[in-house]
């Protein structure tokens, strides 16, 4: 590679990361409090729990007089460190995947307390995937089964339905593009989230882990709960993701288009 050619590409991979990680943040803040409520859901044993929500409207209001308006934006502070970086670094490895394979369609709280509380893990049960990691199976298909079909569903769709020459009506029709491949990645690695959300959630008996791996966790939720138990949270999900998928994509594709222009 010429020196021309390296400047070339670290320009535009600046750019590619600086648009991700916008792009993430920017959604991050706006959804979070969905993904609150989605957890809140996931983590729910059954309807006769005196602590369960009864609808999305009860959960939201119930948040709300206990917790305040804040108590939406807990724990938000390890998303936004480790989302703004990760989406950064998936923008930009998609656009050289995207590159790389030419025309192949590809397949469809504050920072104390944040800080305090990892520090309780690792001490308590340290850096493994009992402590620290634990979930990270089921982190790893629910970031996998999401980004295939999210990233794959858009840019193969955006190239079938044809360009409008009308800014609005083109910002519509990625916007639209954008919601429908959020949702469709939402509905299909669901049950990976809820998993997660068990294996990382307080346990039924305290002091006796029930939820251990992935796969066992969904055979363990679906024969105990039933085959809806996989799909607890997916309303506020959808309604995070869909949309949030949108901002997401669309803040990408706009900061990077202004870079491109004006760096």
């Amino acid at each position: 590679m010429t020196a021309k050619a390296e400047v070339c590409f670290a320009k535009e991979a600046s750019q590619q990361i600086v648009a991700g990680g916008s792009a993430g943040l920017v959604e991050i803040c706006l959804m979070h409090p969905l993904d609150v409520v989605k957890t809140r859901f996931q983590i729910q044993r059954c309807s006769t729990d005196p602590n369960s929500y009864k609808s999305l409207g009860d959960s939201f209001l119930t948040i709300f007089r206990s917790e305040g308006l804040f108590g939406f934006y807990k724990g938000i502070l390890p998303p936004i460190l480790a989302e703004t970086p990760k989406r950064a670094v998936k923008f930009f490895t998609f656009e050289q995947y995207k590159k790389l394979l030419g025309s192949v369609s590809l397949s469809p709280a504050l920072q104390p307390s944040t800080m305090s509380y990892a520090r309780h893990i690792i001490k308590k049960e340290g850096l493994g995937l009992q402590g620290l990691n634990k979930g990270f199976t089921a982190t790893l298909g629910r970031h996998g089964v999401f980004n295939m079909v999210y990233f794959g569903f858009y840019y193969n769709v955006k190239n079938i339905i044809p360009i409008n020459k009308d800014p609005t009506l083109e910002f519509l029709r990625k916007f639209g593009i954008g919601l429908l491949s959020g949702t469709i990645a939402s509905v299909i690695n669901i049950p990976f989230d809820v998993a997660k959300s068990r294996i990382q959630g307080p346990q039924p008996v305290p002091g006796e882990i029930k939820y251990r791996t992935c796969f066992k966790t969904m055979a363990t939720v679906y024969q105990e709960e039933g085959i809806l138990a996989l799909y607890k949270g997916l309303l506020p999900k959808i309604m995070r993701l869909g949309p949030g998928g949108a901002v997401m994509l669309l803040v990408y594709e706009y900061t990077y288009s202004w870079l491109q222009e004006n760096w």
